[in-house]
């Protein structure tokens, strides 16, 4: 059997149209270098940030033209974003439980328009969840970074440290959870309107992808995206647990201040790729989370470099450090750098993640590092939980 070659792909890549159907993928200049190795092949697209889960079909395509390759075994196909990427204006030691009671409460909402200072809720209005110790939000100013991968590996991996672990899915219009613990079904309602969460791995997991069709399409505003995100808050019957994992949707809108307003965040962890654009991006989201003084316990750099499984070479596709430079630079914990590998989503994409199903490889470890780093910062932010409720005022 011949090797592949980058030509091959290259080639089969000129029969991927370009984002609006103009061109095609290699031509236009959006191809990173590919990298081969043990016959499977890496390369990233470069899109529009605001267009990446739009253009996300691309990237499977791309994917799907080098797997017909004869002789290559596998492809791992990332979409992002750079500085030269095209641009777009289309839309597109276990803190104690918090004690609590049976029963469950029902938070309000403040409709005030954007222009207008929303009344402060009441201390009643932010109670912390029966049975929760710590409220932990995972976030990212974009998506394409892998932020709902590290969010389900990193509740994973404090439930591999000794932790009682459940995980929201925040994320109305996208929810990913269901394909990436693979759950599926209905969860079952309990007495009055509370409802039992999903579970595997040992985690309890909620998610609007349970409770609606995969094909149905979400047109929800504000107030009702508010509303959801408080009744899979508050109205499951989570038990006891230690953490819960709050993986948010991209960006600094609705759910973000929801959970901001409306919960007792432990902090916020910040999940980024090594490039230019997603710091950018990534540094609206800490300028959120610090203005409604909720801490960030830190920032993630994924996808921060390829080890060649054959030579063993590192190669930093989208560069590196950047995050790393940037925690510095604000004054955050840097919590660890996640490695660009097809183990990582392979196992995602079958919805067995790698901290689970690998618990003993490299890459599990630095996941179990990074939560213990995350512990600790929640630890440390301990005695800011009954700190006064920020007045957000939108300008």
């Amino acid at each position: 059997m011949t090797d592949v070659t980058k030509e091959q792909v290259l080639d089969k890549l000129r029969g991927v149209r370009g984002p609006d159907m103009d061109g095609n993928i290699v031509d236009m200049g959006l191809v990173s270098d590919v990298f081969i190795s043990d016959s499977k092949v890496y390369f990233s697209i470069t899109v529009p940030a605001e267009r990446a889960r739009e253009l996300d079909p691309l990237r499977a395509a791309a994917e799907r033209v080098v797997k017909d390759i004869p002789g290559v075994k596998g492809a791992m196909v990332a979409l992002t974003a750079d500085k030269k990427g095209a641009s777009s204006s289309a839309p597109v030691q276990r803190p104690a439980a918090a004690p609590s009671q049976p029963g469950h409460s029902h938070a309000g909402h403040s409709h005030a328009p954007a222009s207008a200072a929303p009344r402060t809720p009441t201390a009643a209005a932010k109670a912390g969840i029966p049975g929760v110790g710590a409220i932990i939000a995972v976030a990212s100013g974009k998506g394409g970074v892998g932020k709902s991968t590290t969010s389900v590996n990193l509740a994973l991996a404090l439930k591999a440290n000794g932790l009682r672990v459940g995980i929201l899915d925040a994320d109305i219009y996208g929810p990913s959870m269901p394909r990436l613990l693979k759950i599926s079904g209905r969860p079952q309602q309990i007495e009055g309107r509370m409802i039992r969460p999903m579970e595997n791995y040992g985690i309890k997991v909620m998610s609007m992808g349970f409770l609606v069709d995969e094909e149905v399409a979400m047109i929800w505003r504000g107030p009702m995206i508010q509303s959801a995100l408080l009744q899979m808050l508050r109205e499951v019957a989570w038990g006891d647990l230690d953490v819960l994992v709050v993986d948010m949707p991209p960006g600094t809108g609705d759910a973000q201040l929801t959970m901001a307003q409306q919960v007792p965040l432990a902090g916020a962890v910040i999940v980024s790729t090594p490039q230019d654009l997603a710091l950018i991006d990534a540094r609206k989201g800490l300028a959120m989370f610090r203005k409604v003084e909720v801490p960030v316990l830190g920032i993630v750099e994924n996808m921060s470099y390829f080890i060649a499984p054959d030579t063993g070479n590192r190669y930093d596709i989208f560069g590196h450090g950047g995050a790393r430079k940037e925690a510095e630079r604000i004054g955050v914990p840097f919590l660890g750098e996640v490695p660009l590998t097809m183990g990582i989503r392979e196992t995602s994409d079958a919805g067995t993640p790698v901290v689970a199903s690998e618990p003993d490889s490299e890459i599990a470890r630095v996941y179990r590092e990074i939560a213990r780093k995350v512990w600790e910062q929640v630890g440390a932010h301990q005695g800011d939980k009954a700190r006064a409720m920020p007045n957000i005022v939108f300008e």
